[in-house]
């Protein structure tokens, strides 16, 4: 393949890069057709005995899953440190992940237990992934590639989410399966396509970054004693303390868009080929918008690139609440979900990419849970304010429009917040931690 249509030939560790961005496109199957697309409404139609139950259910396996990842996240990141196991618990917890998916084919009318068994576990495993995941790009890039790099494997995941979409399309149209209760074939198709994106990984992804040491005892105990070490670190690293606790408040928007647009989708009428196609603009969008990212975020400033995508955000649901409010066509929805994929493939990149380059490479699982931690947390929350105001505010199609604005507001906040970071000052206190240990900033 020529260079210029190769996005690792400019990398001396191109093929790491490949295989860490495959570990991204492979989670989608997870990501999308089990938490988007496919699981929740099979629980809602097939497990449950009425609809009602089941969105009652799916949304205590959803935030009971995410809880248990923001408990997790910080200690397994410490002990992935400490014994340098990052890609160890990488490997492990995706091979959990994709082999439990698979086994949601099993689950049928009524086994309410199995289900939320096999799916809290599938997605504790899926969600400590994606931060080991991440605590591998400070080892993979450097402080001039590390936004290139991440918004590659931010795009690999959208062409993920493009392919697994097509995929769902066939079966559902082509093969006529468009059911819910025809939706089992689906999740072995997941978990199949899960192991299969991992095999690079396995092959591939190396782990150079030397175990952190510096406690005795168990491998909790010194994780735990790690975690009260960075703690009193606060100081130290306060852009990335300061940062994450932007990151919260702006993720609560996000975290709420991805949660609940499938509702609004419904409540516009949208049946499941219309959620294809929105999740294809989305996916189109995002990727696009991902690749981009890489091009221009090294040069831009990850501060500037997060702030330029909060923009659109405010702008994607402010947008949202007024086509609810005023009754707008559905052409009005797609450019709007066209607006939320943008805003999406952006913010994501770069806000992973700004946590890794205030992240010392030999802490990076660790900082990498305690982000985790911020993800889950800040998704509940969000979720959580959202629910309470439409459930309040009456009628209902006002509660909406209102909690979208509400929503709005977390992406303002972020944007002024924003502003206060020194990224020079993040990026100085990684490095120095670096020297401290005598790691260089080699060429990726």
């Amino acid at each position: 393949m020529p260079a210029r249509f190769n996005p690792f030939a400019r990398l001396d560790r191109g093929r790491e890069v490949f295989a860490w961005g495959m570990y991204d496109l492979a989670n989608q199957s997870f990501q999308l057709l089990i938490n988007t697309l496919l699981f929740g409404v099979y629980v809602e139609h097939v497990v449950a005995s009425d609809p009602s139950k089941g969105r009652g259910l799916w949304g205590a396996m959803t935030a009971g899953s995410m809880l248990v990842v923001a408990f997790l996240s910080p200690v397994l990141g410490a002990i992935g440190d400490q014994r340098a196991w990052r890609r160890e618990m990488l490997l492990s917890t995706g091979v959990i992940a994709s082999l439990l998916t698979g086994l949601l084919a099993v689950v049928g009318p009524g086994d309410v237990a199995l289900a939320f068994a096999l799916y809290v576990v599938a997605a504790v495993a899926c969600g400590l992934g994606e931060n080991f995941l991440g605590a591998f790009l400070p080892e993979i890039s450097t402080q001039k590639n590390i936004g290139y790099v991440s918004a590659v494997g931010w795009t690999m995941s959208y062409i993920g989410a493009l392919a697994l979409v097509g995929i769902t399309a066939v079966y559902a149209f082509v093969f006529e399966r468009s059911e819910p209760s025809q939706f089992r074939p689906m999740f072995v198709v997941s978990a199949v396509w899960f192991v299969m994106g991992m095999l690079p990984a396995w092959l591939w992804l190396r782990e150079r970054t030397p175990a952190a040491g510096g406690a005795t005892g168990s491998v909790v105990v010194a994780a735990l004693t790690q975690i009260v070490r960075s703690a009193r670190e606060t100081r130290r690293f306060r852009e990335l303390a300061r940062f994450l606790g932007i990151f919260a408040v702006y993720n609560m928007g996000t975290m709420t868009v991805i949660f609940f647009l499938g509702n609004i989708g419904i409540n516009l009428g949208f049946k499941l080929d219309k959620m294809l196609l929105f999740a294809l603009v989305v996916a189109i969008t995002a990727g696009l918008t991902s690749a981009a990212t890489a091009r221009y975020q090294d040069r831009l400033g990850h501060k500037r690139t997060i702030m330029v995508f909060l923009v659109f955000w405010v702008v994607a649901t402010v947008g949202m609440a007024g086509s609810q409010h005023f009754g707008a066509p559905d052409w009005a929805f797609w450019i709007i979900s066209g607006a939320i994929g943008l805003a999406l493939g952006g913010v994501g990149t770069a806000s992973r990419a700004m946590v890794g380059a205030f992240t010392p490479a030999h802490r990076s699982a660790e900082f990498f849970g305690v982000w985790g931690m911020v993800n889950r947390l800040s998704a509940v929350l969000g979720i959580g304010v959202f629910s309470l105001i439409t459930s309040l505010v009456q009628p209902k199609e006002f509660g909406q429009v209102v909690g979208l604005l509400a929503v709005g507001g977390f992406f303002a906040v972020g944007f002024v917040l924003m502003a206060r970071i020194d990224q020079g000052a993040g990026l100085l206190a990684a490095r120095e931690a670096e020297a401290e240990k005598g790691i260089k900033d080699e060429p990726a």
